[in-house]
């Protein structure tokens, strides 16, 4: 009894309206054709190198609003645990 295999049934669903060419219910990202980063079988470094050529290509830009909140967070997070900040200031 426990020499005979069983195998998996399969299951193969064809939709009965659909007339394109592919499978219908395959799930792709939204932005998948515009990266360099994936498609190809690379290794670590590979993948590393090519996000770093993206960054070069597109250029580095950051967001202002992003930068004034984490100061503004920042210096709450100072007031709170009472860090004295006249130790940034020269003594008069």
């Amino acid at each position: 009894m426990g020499f005979i295999k069983r195998e998996n049934k399969k299951f193969d669903y064809k939709p009965r309206y659909y007339q394109g060419e592919g499978n219908p219910y395959e799930i792709k990202q939204k932005f998948d054709q515009y990266r360099t980063t994936i498609g190809k079988k690379k290794n670590l470094k590979g993948k590393f190198n090519a996000a770093l050529d993206d960054l070069k290509e597109s250029g580095y830009r950051f967001n202002k609003t992003i930068v004034i909140i984490a100061l503004i967070l920042t210096l709450i997070f100072l007031f709170i645990i009472d860090f004295d900040l006249s130790i940034f200031f020269p003594k008069k």
